[in-house]
């Protein structure tokens, strides 16, 4: 186990940055066309081909998801995949015409310091034809692909992944793209929320604190972390749950609803209306599972743990960059 989403046989991941924009781009390729459906729990979404996600559509599997920085302009970076997938023959077969089916999410990361004067087409298609040919079983996280320019409330954010197997024999793997609102963090502690789920001192093995940290129920924001207050609307958490379970579409659907207790479980305050909020259910139907109410129980709740741990991993990992608006975590607790 690598502790990475791609722990889920047939799922490869690769990263694109750049790093004068600071923005960047993450690609999800599946091996076969998988299963998938989606949640959005925040206010304010960034979305492509999601809807035919919903379990009452057509399209039944997909080719690949991409998590991207941008905003708007992010969304670009599913067309740049498409075409790398296009290329080697994949796609929904309609007569002799072959569809790659890209479902994608974006985040905001417009005014993060970089530099994002371009001029005509935006980088983001490049940036996800590259991530799409990067795609393996390892791959950096932290300020890497749609992590790269991502900020939490006064620190830095970033792309974070983790994996766990459940006593049944079923894997779970999770990959955020973590640029919330709010915090990662404990008030003004270096500890994680996320902490109780931590596995093998991933993200530095703090526990919780001997006491509550003053203020830690008032949520600090992004806003509220700038001087300036620029960036309050600048949020959005991104992800992919992903399983080895052979599961239909509305039991993905079901899926991610339960994996946005991660969020909550990892982030304070998420869902919120100034947060896009978004996780896709992803299932390589390898392994059956158990044909009883406590075995997707187990599964929603492993999909919750793995994904807090992906969050707060996203944190740890970040690394400085020039022109950095927040310190990263390690700068200022390492």
């Amino acid at each position: 186990m690598k502790n990475l989403i791609t722990d889920i046989d047939g799922i490869l991941v690769g990263n694109a940055s750049n790093e004068a924009l600071k923005s960047g781009t993450t690609a999800l390729i599946c091996s076969h066309p998988m299963v998938a459906s989606y949640a959005v729990l925040g206010g304010a979404p960034g979305t492509r081909e999601t809807d035919l996600l919903m379990p009452d559509q057509t399209v039944e599997q997909i080719d690949a998801l991409v998590l991207s920085g941008g905003s708007a302009f992010g969304l670009d970076a599913a067309g740049g995949v498409q075409g790398w997938l296009r290329d080697q023959g994949r796609g929904f077969a309609v007569g002799p015409v072959h569809v790659p089916i890209v479902p994608a999410a974006i985040l905001f990361d417009l005014i993060n310091g970089g530099d994002k004067a371009w001029q005509g087409q935006s980088p983001y298609w490049d940036l996800g034809w590259q991530a799409a040919a990067e795609a393996k079983s390892d791959f950096a996280l932290g300020s890497h692909g749609a992590g790269t320019g991502a900020l939490i409330a006064g620190l830095k954010g970033g792309l974070g992944s983790a994996s766990m197997r459940l006593d049944n024999g079923i894997t779970i793997g999770a990959l955020v793209a973590v640029n919330a609102l709010g915090q990662a963090t404990m008030g003004s502690s270096r500890h994680f929320w996320a902490a109780p789920f931590e596995k093998n001192g991933e993200f530095g093995d703090l526990g919780l604190p001997a006491t509550l940290p003053a203020h830690v129920s008032r949520p600090l924001t992004k806003g509220d972390a700038m001087k300036n207050g620029g960036a309050k609307n600048a949020n959005t958490t991104i992800g992919i749950i992903a399983t080895d379970a052979r599961i239909g579409k509305a039991a993905a659907r079901r899926l991610a609803i339960m994996a946005h207790d991660g969020f909550s479980r990892a982030l304070w305050p998420s869902h919120t209306p100034m947060d896009g909020d978004l996780i896709f259910a992803l299932s390589s139907g390898k392994k059956d599972l158990p044909n009883d109410d406590k075995a997707f129980l187990e599964l929603g709740a492993g999909a919750a743990a793995t994904m807090a741990r992906a969050i707060a991993r996203g944190i740890y990992e970040a690394q400085a960059r020039p022109n950095d608006i927040f310190p990263t975590w390690q700068d200022k607790f390492g």
